[in-house]
């Protein structure tokens, strides 16, 4: 595949020496606040950028030694950036947190004055949109996100920034997506959005991806619930060969805030049906235990906890990666 030097170094740099991310994600913004406060037993707006800026700043610290990357986020992640390992590269995020609520369909909103240029000045080796997609959205909206991810796409391609596009699916009608009417959908929400913007037109490098069944709902999984079930063991490596025949894009999974336990059963199961993605850029399945540790006992105790259970985490999940991730194509 041809690339553009620019590109290529950057994805070099948020990759190991495998070719293979192994990167942590630290961009949440209002869901860590909300869950902060939460934890805390007080208002959100109680919890401070200060707060955030440092609870970033700690997980950087302690999880960029074992990590290729850290996602991160320019809004209150600038300071963690600095502190991060010299091993890791750095994933800035050009979305703002959430989405547009004054419109249907949630539609990304972007951070004020920032551009693939700034944010590449800000010293991102590669640019991160998150994007809620789902093909079952009215072909209006669709195609709003459409042509804003391509506009991104032209974008990142003048700078010869990497553009790494995170899709996470939702259910049009306003359910909550953790049903097993959703589940039964999920796979062709996932590997349908994949299909899309592996398109040219949209220039993206990597996809950033859910994977694409619901473990709840996977009969026998560590995290099924003992009801009615979606789909069987078998049927689940079905969905996941689609998944991997579906592009000829590199992809890397989201955890999607599972426990750590459950993301990595998730990973050996795409392993054990072959398929070929490229790594990992994994949040809250690593930290977001530590959240409470934080909001009740400060961040003396939250590092401590990360040194302990959170290198642990990333750690065993390494493990995983490395046995069954495929070299980033680019760099292959």
């Amino acid at each position: 595949m041809n690339i553009l030097k620019g590109k290529l170094k950057g994805l070099q740099a948020v990759c190991n020496e495998q070719g293979i991310i192994t990167a942590a994600a630290m961009d949440q913004r209002g869901s860590l606040q909300t869950a902060i406060a939460k934890a805390k037993g007080v208002k959100v707006e109680e919890v401070t950028a200060d707060m955030l800026s440092e609870f970033k700043t700690i997980v950087t610290k302690v999880l960029t030694p074992y990590a290729s990357a850290i996602l991160l986020d320019p809004e209150y992640g600038l300071p963690a950036a600095k502190l991060r390992s010299k091993n890791a590269g750095l994933l800035l995020a050009y979305e703002k947190t959430g989405y547009d609520t004054t419109a249907p369909g949630r539609i990304p909103d972007f951070i004020e004055g920032y551009s693939a240029r700034r944010l590449k000045e800000e010293g991102a080796d590669c640019v991160k949109v998150l994007l809620y997609y789902t093909p079952f959205e009215e072909k209006a909206v669709n195609q709003k996100k459409h042509d804003i991810i391509e506009a991104i796409g032209k974008e990142c391609e003048d700078e010869e920034i990497p553009f790494f596009l995170e899709l996470v699916g939702y259910d049009p009608k306003g359910g909550d997506a953790k049903d097993i009417a959703y589940a039964k959908s999920k796979p062709d929400v996932v590997i349908l959005g994949m299909e899309e913007f592996s398109k040219d037109r949209y220039r993206v490098d990597v996809l950033k991806v859910e994977i694409p069944i619901d473990v709840k709902f996977l009969k026998g999984s560590i995290a099924f619930n003992g009801n009615e079930y979606a789909y069987d063991l078998e049927q689940a490596k079905a969905i996941f060969k689609r998944q991997d025949a579906c592009t000829n894009k590199p992809f890397i999974y989201l955890s999607a805030g599972v426990s750590d336990e459950i993301f990595r059963e998730s990973l050996n199961l795409a392993i054990s049906a072959s398929v070929g993605f490229s790594g990992v850029l994994c949040g809250r399945a690593t930290w977001k235990d530590g959240i409470v540790v934080y909001a009740k006992e400060g961040a003396k105790a939250f590092h401590a906890w990360m040194l302990d259970r959170g290198v642990k985490n990333i750690q065993a999940l390494n493990a995983v990666v490395e046995k069954g991730a495929k070299s980033i194509r680019y760099i292959a």
